[in-house]
């Protein structure tokens, strides 16, 4: 699971202005919240880079880094 809705929540920003932001639709970050999506590596960048943190943040737990 990612962290897309956690920073959404504490930047106040909703699924609609994020996927304008990203330039995808709303469809989109549903998605990519539910885990139904995977990120493109720029999609991806340009969320960290909104968000101001990095990809690793944003889609990797701690647990997940593990069994890499």
């Amino acid at each position: 699971m990612n962290k897309i809705k956690q920073y959404r929540n504490l930047f106040g920003v909703s699924q609609e202005a994020l996927a304008e932001e990203m330039e995808v639709t709303r469809q989109t970050i549903i998605s990519l919240e539910k885990g139904k999506y995977t990120a493109s590596l720029n999609l991806a960048y340009k969320l960290a880079k909104y968000f101001e943190t990095t990809i690793e943040d944003i889609f990797f737990s701690e647990n997940e880094e593990e069994d890499v």
